[in-house]
């Protein structure tokens, strides 16, 4: 039996797969000031007598770093940088998010490490590797004392040129815990051991600033788990789309910062491989946002430079794109007399104002309830009863009043511009890179995905739909997909031609055995999947293309210079006659996990009827079927509205869906 639990902005979703496949799940509210519990709330609901014990994984996703970076609610940072370096993270880069708005926020992480908490210390590492000038031992002790007195719970350590040699980070650690053996911290060495200063810094601040969060909050879920009896090793997601340990994200809890999102797009690249297809893209909509991933060759496109709001974060994550539109997002008349839908959003409290928790504003889940799309009566299989009544009268007030619109209109209105904002998402991922959207099926998640499906794969011109077993739940589904990953890094910045290949042989050799390290740390005993990569530019290029390698090539600098002309040649079109540099060698070890078909539970409203619901921007008589009542092979024509405990599909004329054992595939035919 195996446990997935994915904590969102608005619902907790969890799933129960036991070992022949049947699937329970369950969306519980989310708990804001205390994301841990709303662990505790699902598996008190979700075991049964003598379940506990059964439990032989328990997997965890979560946004919770990622909200601690974009609220600044994470741990007062303090700085030890070289002597002259201290305000590489305040300077950042020429390029602005908005370069001529006078009242624009921070560009730079400044907050987190404002000049009060920033030290320098005398210390250098050449640009060759080499020593330039020794560590001055007293200065840190006395940087990390007058830190700790400035409020500091951990510190970064972020040293020029320390990706090349860290000794002199690594002896700064032991000399800060040696003076404040209670602080946290983190070395740029470890945490992003690459060139780029500013990139390299802000990600070892972010990392120190988790550190004290992440500790605390993976504990307390570690607690909740001993209370209910779950005696296997929690482990959790990390922005990659693999998992790890409790202990190793502790160690490196940047990795965590975009966990949930990266759960869902594994979860659409299982669904895909079950279809038939190696490629797509998945829309998982939730409460707060919409997050919207390219699964290539049966695996998420992944990207080396992540971001979270402004903030440059440089770790290996798959490429998931977050718009502010969800079921929570709140619509709103501007000053000009616009209709706008979103970024703000109701959250998990008060939430929609169909949701009767004192939520007064006017939400795309309201506009669904008043087109008919939702049973007030059946959301969330029947948990939570919504408030019809009080969905329209907040569409009323707030814009078909102020518009003069009637109440239908202004929510259709609501919709169409919540489904442009999505299309529109999905066309960033695909037609602003190069490709076709047309080409690829959608894949809806999350409580949303399936409302809104079929309207924007029509803006798209999309044809194919595959709907999951349980989309609603699609990155808890995704956990329980995912592999076992651990990986090791290390920067060069030299060029190939100097690099002997037995030396890129015996580095490639520590990177691995670092990695098995960490694996035999979590208890595995199978053979991992080894895969090692290289990331490459000429010399004189600022940034660089990740290339595979052989782990086991006799000659890895020769692969490296091949695959990255080739790499080179299909990004751009060409390759020059220059020296290759090679900037970063990585090793990955991954143990896949069992591959298990879902069986999805039955429904608690099995009934087949109609009801009046506007598609199309017209009221008619539809369909509602429950999803659990479609025979495998069956076909059904739209227009017509498929319901289950975790999502709402709605198959719009013009469309059919037809169901398979463990999917739905939905098909335009006109």
């Amino acid at each position: 039996m195996e446990i997935g639990i994915d904590i969102g902005g608005t619902f907790t979703d969890a799933v129960l797969r036991r070992d022949g496949g049947a699937l329970r799940s369950l969306k519980v509210p989310s708990t804001p000031d205390d994301p841990a519990r709303a662990v505790g709330h699902a598996l008190s609901r979700l075991l049964g007598q003598g379940d506990a014990e059964a439990v032989r994984r328990f997997l965890l996703g979560t946004t919770v770093a990622t909200n601690a970076i974009l609220e600044n609610t994470a741990a007062p940072v303090g700085l030890i940088a070289t002597r002259g370096f201290a305000d590489v993270i305040e300077l950042g880069r020429m390029t602005r998010a908005s370069n001529y708005d006078l009242l624009f926020g921070p560009q730079t992480p400044v907050d987190f490490v404002p000049p009060s908490r920033r030290r320098e210390v005398t210390e250098r590492i050449g640009a060759d590797g080499a020593v330039v000038e020794p560590l001055d031992e007293a200065g840190v002790a006395e940087a990390a004392r007058s830190l700790k007195a400035a409020g500091a719970r951990s510190i970064a350590i972020c040293f020029l040129f320390a990706f090349l040699d860290p000794s002199h980070e690594r002896r700064a650690r032991e000399i800060v815990l040696a003076a404040c053996p209670d602080l946290a911290v983190s070395l740029s060495s470890e945490v992003d051991p690459a060139p780029r200063e500013y990139e390299r810094t802000c990600a070892t601040v972010f990392d120190a600033a988790l550190k004290p969060v992440m500790g605390d909050y993976l504990g307390r879920v570690e607690a909740i788990l001993r209370e209910a009896e779950i005696r296997v090793p929690l482990q959790v997601m990390h922005s990659r789309g693999g998992l790890l340990g409790a202990g190793a994200a502790r160690g490196r809890p940047i990795r965590l910062t975009l966990s949930g999102p990266s759960a869902a797009a594994i979860g659409a690249a299982s669904v895909l491989r079950d279809a038939g297809l190696a490629d797509g893209v998945s829309i998982d909509v939730g409460g707060t946002s919409a997050d919207v991933a390219v699964i290539r060759g049966g695996a998420p496109a992944l990207r080396m430079d992540g971001m979270i709001g402004t903030f440059p974060v440089r770790v290996p994550t798959a490429d998931v794109l977050a718009v502010a539109a969800g079921g929570g997002s709140i619509a709103w008349v501007d000053g000009a007399g616009g209709l706008r839908v979103g970024p703000r959003s109701a959250g998990a409290v008060p939430g929609p104002a169909c949701y009767g928790r004192g939520g007064m504003r006017p939400t795309v889940l309201d506009a669904s309830v008043v087109l008919g799309l939702v049973d007030p009566a059946a959301f969330a299989a029947g948990e939570l009863a919504l408030d019809a009544a009080a969905a329209a009268a907040a569409i009323e007030r707030d814009i078909a009043g102020p518009l003069g619109l009637g109440l239908r209109e202004a929510a259709v209105a609501i919709h169409r511009i919540i489904n442009a904002t999505m299309a529109e998402a999905v066309r960033s991922v695909t037609v602003a890179r190069g490709t076709d959207p047309r080409e690829l099926p959608l894949v809806p998640a999350g409580g949303g995905g399936g409302l809104h499906a079929a309207a924007i794969a029509e803006e798209l011109g999309q044809t194919r739909i595959v709907v999951p077993a349980a989309p609603g739940v699609l990155a808890a589904t995704g956990l329980l997909d995912a592999p076992l990953e651990h990986d090791a890094a290390r920067g060069l910045g030299q060029v190939l031609d100097t690099l002997p290949e037995v030396e890129l042989r015996a580095i490639i050799a520590e990177l691995v055995a670092e990695c098995q390290a960490a694996m035999a740390a979590e208890g595995v005993e199978a053979a991992p999947e080894t895969l090692v990569t290289a990331s490459a530019s000429f010399v004189g290029q600022g940034h660089s293309l990740e290339v595979a390698i052989p782990p086991d090539a006799s000659e890895p600098g020769r692969a490296i210079r091949d695959g990255f002309i080739a790499a080179h040649r299909a990004a751009y079109g060409h390759a020059r006659a220059a020296p290759v540099r090679l900037v970063l060698l990585r090793a990955l070890q991954r143990l896949a996990a069992p591959v298990v078909a879902l069986i999805p539970a039955d429904s608690a409203f099995a009934a087949r009827r109609t009801r009046v619901a506007v598609l199309g921007g017209l009221p008619q008589d539809v369909a509602v079927v429950p999803r659990a009542a479609l025979a495998p092979g069956e076909v059904l024509h739209g227009p017509a509205i498929l319901e289950q405990d975790d999502t709402t599909l709605v198959v719009p004329a013009g469309w059919r869906v037809a169901a398979h054992p463990a999917h739905l595939m939905m098909e335009r035919v006109a």
